[in-house]
């Protein structure tokens, strides 16, 4: 009997021995399994994250993109406001006294041909143009039927008698009588423009385009 009273005290250590070793060995497998845990559910959570995120970005970006279109329709606007603003510049006219007025009128009309056909000569007549020869390139940009102007309001000058005006950066001078059938205020009125023919420069009034007055240029 003694002999079974040891032999079960001895079954009853061992067996409450391993007993906590087994709940110490449970424990720490849910430790270990709990960090898997938390990754797994930290990585899940990213791409909630990232997807959360992406209306925010494409947000700014609209805002960014919003912000650079009115800027350049700003520059737009305020581009064309000063391109208006100088062609209404260009489109006013200066006053003139009426002293200057009086003296460019009596210029023009002391130069008043009678009869065109016989008072007129041209360069070929005149020996050919030997007066100053616009550069190529500035003529481009000023001259030819394209550049049409009026002589009004253009710095003018009386030179022996005949009418001088600047356009261009050049001096030009009329040496032939202007035809009789011409407006009789035609130099404020009328569209113009200088080309250059048969060795020589041409002044023409786009209403009478066939008619061309000698011109000398000078700077």
């Amino acid at each position: 009997m003694k002999v079974i009273g040891i032999a079960s005290t001895a079954v009853l250590s061992f067996l409450l021995g391993i007993a906590p070793a087994y709940a110490q060995q449970g424990q720490q497998g849910e430790k270990q399994d709990h960090p898997e845990q938390q990754q797994s559910k930290h990585e899940q959570s990213k791409p909630e994250q990232q997807h959360a995120q992406q209306p925010q970005r494409a947000e700014q970006q609209e805002q960014n993109q919003n912000k650079q279109q009115q800027h350049v329709q700003q520059q737009q606007d305020q581009n064309r406001q000063q391109q208006h603003a100088q062609q209404q510049r260009g489109n006013e006219q200066p006053e003139r006294t009426q002293e200057q007025q009086r003296v460019q009128q009596s210029a023009w009309q002391q130069h008043r041909a009678q009869s065109w056909q016989s008072d007129h000569r041209n360069w070929q007549q005149r020996g050919g143009y030997h007066g100053y020869r616009i550069p190529d390139d500035r003529f481009r940009g000023y001259f030819g039927p394209e550049h049409g102007f009026r002589i009004y309001g253009l710095p003018f000058l009386v030179v022996g008698g005949y009418p001088r005006f600047q356009y261009g950066g050049y001096w030009l001078s009329p040496v032939d009588p202007w035809p009789e059938y011409w407006a009789n205020n035609w130099y404020d009125t009328d569209d113009v423009y200088i080309a250059y023919a048969d060795n020589g420069y041409y002044l023409f009034n786009r209403r009478y385009p066939n008619v061309g007055i000698a011109i000398s240029i000078s700077v």
